[in-house]
């Protein structure tokens, strides 16, 4: 990744193309001097995953440095077309990223779900750490090393992260819980503000810890 002071950070999108795009133009990055890291759940509940997706393998195309973490609705997905877990994922949202998948699709097709979308789904990445900073989309366990985080905890853990006082050795950004405001505390930064409730989606400036938000 591109060694830089500024990183933009982009919480769950869960298919509110319209608020992405907005949130796109307010923040402006600089691909060729700037950072972004985007911390999962593209998909479900909102009305456009679809778009949503699209769009991040376009932006993917302008800067392969951008970091797509996976969140808890990819693993999901990622379960129901395996055939492992369907009903989790049809009852957390995942009805309305088919409808979305479904209205895009072609005669010829051989699957509502396009080869470059899959792919891209595979590519997440679980975490990504920084010199200042560590990235996941739904928290650490205290007392457990980076390495050796378990990915359940990783793409779930809410309580147990949240209200933690433990010093992870650097602070932690992560979405996964949604919050009216965005939380800062010395060992985490929430920005998960509930884009798809009807609230907005949030992006953090780091280190300067300018908000944005759609």
């Amino acid at each position: 990744m591109v060694t830089t002071e500024t990183t933009y950070v982009i919480g769950d999108i869960h298919g509110c193309y319209d608020r992405l795009c907005a949130l796109m133009d307010k923040i402006n990055i600089d691909f060729d001097s700037e950072s972004l890291v985007f911390l999962g759940d593209y998909i479900d509940r909102g009305p456009n995953s679809y778009e949503v997706v699209e769009y991040m393998i376009d932006l993917k195309k302008q800067s392969p440095d951008i970091v797509f973490l996976k969140g808890n609705h990819e693993e999901m997905l990622e379960k129901y077309l395996s055939g492992v877990d369907r009903y989790t994922y049809l009852i957390n949202g995942g009805q309305q990223t088919l409808e979305s998948y479904l209205s895009h699709l072609n005669p010829t097709d051989n699957s509502p779900i396009p080869d470059k979308h899959l792919e891209f789904f595979k590519s997440l990445v679980l975490y990504h750490e920084t010199d200042s900073y560590i990235f996941v989309h739904a928290g650490l366990r205290k007392n457990v090393p980076l390495e050796m985080q378990k990915p359940e905890d990783l793409l779930w853990i809410r309580r147990n992260f949240i209200q933690t006082k433990y010093d992870f050795g650097k602070q932690v950004v992560f979405g996964h819980t949604p919050l009216p405001e965005p939380l800062l505390q010395p060992n985490k930064i929430g920005i998960d503000t509930g884009a798809v409730y009807g609230n907005k989606l949030t992006c953090v400036r780091l280190p300067d810890l300018v908000f944005y938000n759609a």
